[in-house]
């Protein structure tokens, strides 16, 4: 994915070399550094986008009467051959471009030369870039689709099914596994708006643009974009060729996901080690010398895919931190950050799917969980703000209980909920000065003490109170279905895009 070299054979089309007719490099045709220098290692990933970007090119430089008729379908009948034979089949060279354009010239002679024509390799790396990274994230999306509604769905079973909440990883307040689920669901649909946001910029052509000064030929940028299914053009021809702020704000908003998804690891190899959760064994392993164990090593590694992803996003910054314009060779080594995110982003994504989808959430022992802690403490304060007890005061009742309330090990919840009357009765008669039954209710004091009534009392928006929690299942239904469609709009959009390319190259094969 290189700069247009000093000489190329866009002129006679190239030279025999023993035999094989390879693009002309001149003085620069070899050296140590050829190796160093190719990026084919890297290549095959837009092997297919390099194919379209020439035909659609060839297409246009017929239309527009630039090439000869003839010698364009020579070159298109010459593309279709070099897709057949695949990637590995190429010759030798700097990049899959050349490598392409050398296939082509084998095949028809000086004449495939001509395909370079009113291009430079800048504007057609960027081009094919953009064309691989927009299907990328859609996959990316898609799988974070998966994610969403796997999580809607478990959380759709479980509007009733009572667990802790932590911060500072201590006990809180007690919540319920819908509410908790749909949390991530919601950060995601986020992550999912921002991958969108980063498609429609990416899906922008810089065809035509050359090596970054234009070109003197009577080109049609908006007809190469239309073949190639871009929504528009870049249409500056030096931001066209050189810029790849498209490039860090996909890898970015692939960082954010990881960092989302690490956050749900993390939850659930903790939750794992407390009991809360059972992951299927097809998400989990045993240890090589002690057989009782079950590892969530699947969360552990998705866990780790944060780090990749900004790392990758740390090393595209860095490479492309202060480059003069136009074109530099250092952006040869910056596209290899996104591919390597957006692999890792959506493998990861793919399995915290598998794994939340098919994990048991042992009710019980959540429902147990629920009350450790004085964890409705602050329902009971809520309760006595609630009957005009101001909140502050309130407060200080429900902390000085939370300090006396007694705790013993094997302790049953009613026996726990007990003392914790107790000591809330105590409070409440030195800072209000008079009992909780005359302040509020004992009935009410102890409803509020469970942790299910807890969590029905928090029946506002987007609280965890099942008719809450099932408002937040509708609202996020839909609007999952909607991201669907746009992603589903954007793939028929470039599926026509690429029929009506075939099309087009079908009249001149």
């Amino acid at each position: 994915m290189s700069e247009e070299p000093t000489t190329d054979a866009a002129a006679d089309g190239g030279q025999q070399d023993g035999g094989q007719t390879v693009v002309r490099r001149d003085r620069f045709s070899g050296g140590p550094a050829r190796g160093f220098l190719s990026s084919m290692d890297a290549d095959d990933r837009i092997f297919e986008a390099d194919l379209a970007v020439d035909r659609s090119h060839a297409v246009m430089l017929a239309e527009q009467g630039i090439v000869p008729e003839d010698d364009i379908g020579a070159i298109l009948v010459a593309l279709d051959d070099v897709e057949e034979a695949g990637f590995d089949a190429l010759p030798a060279g700097e990049d899959v471009h050349e490598a392409i354009e050398s296939a082509v010239i084998e095949r028809v002679g000086p004449a495939g030369g001509k395909m370079h024509t009113a291009r430079s390799r800048n504007d057609e790396v960027a081009t094919c870039i953009r064309y691989r990274l927009r299907e990328d994230l859609l996959d990316a999306v898609e799988a974070v689709n998966l994610l969403r509604e796997t999580l809607l769905a478990v959380a759709d079973e479980h509007t009733e099914t009572v667990m802790p909440g932590y911060t500072h990883l201590q006990p809180a307040q007690p919540t319920t596994v819908a509410h908790y689920l749909c949390s991530y669901e919601g950060q995601l649909s986020r992550d999912a708006a921002r991958l969108l946001d980063a498609y429609a910029r990416t899906n922008e052509s810089p065809l035509g643009a050359a090596a970054f000064a234009g070109t003197p030929f009577d080109v049609d940028r908006e007809r190469t974009a239309e073949l190639l299914g871009f929504d528009g053009v870049v249409e500056n021809s030096m931001d066209a060729s050189s810029a790849r702020d498209f490039l860090y704000e996909g890898v970015a908003a692939l960082a954010g996901v990881a960092t989302t998804l690490s956050g749900l690891a993390e939850d659930l190899v903790v939750f794992s080690n407390k009991g809360l959760v059972e992951l299927d064994d097809d998400y989990a392993s045993t240890s090589s010398i002690m057989p009782q164990k079950k590892n969530p090593d699947t969360m552990e590694l998705v866990r780790s895919v944060a780090g990749d992803a900004a790392g990758g996003l740390q090393g595209l910054l860095t490479t492309l931190k202060g480059l003069p314009r136009a074109y530099n060779r250092d952006l040869q080594n910056a596209t290899t950050h996104a591919w390597e995110t957006v692999d890792a982003v959506v493998e990861a994504t793919e399995v915290a799917a598998g794994a939340v989808g098919t994990a048991h959430w042992p009710e019980e022992a959540l429902a147990d969980a629920a009350g450790e802690g004085f964890s409705t403490a602050t329902g009971v304060a809520d309760l006595l703000a609630m009957h005009g007890v101001p909140f502050r005061t309130a407060h200080e009742v429900v902390a000085q209980a939370a300090k006396a309330a007694e705790r013993t090990s094997g302790e049953t919840a009613s026996d726990a909920g007990e003392a914790d009357y107790e000591a809330l009765d105590a409070a409440a008669r030195e800072h209000l000065g008079e009992s909780l039954d005359e302040a509020v209710g004992e009935d009410a004091v102890k409803a509020a003490l469970d942790p299910a009534h807890s969590v029905a009392m928090r029946d506002s928006r987007g609280g965890p109170a099942p008719e809450a929690a099932e408002a937040t299942l509708a609202s996020a239904t839909e609007d999952l279905e909607h991201d669907r469609t746009l992603v589903g709009d954007a793939r028929d959009a470039l599926a026509a895009a690429e029929d009506e390319l075939a099309a087009e190259v079908a009249d001149y094969v």
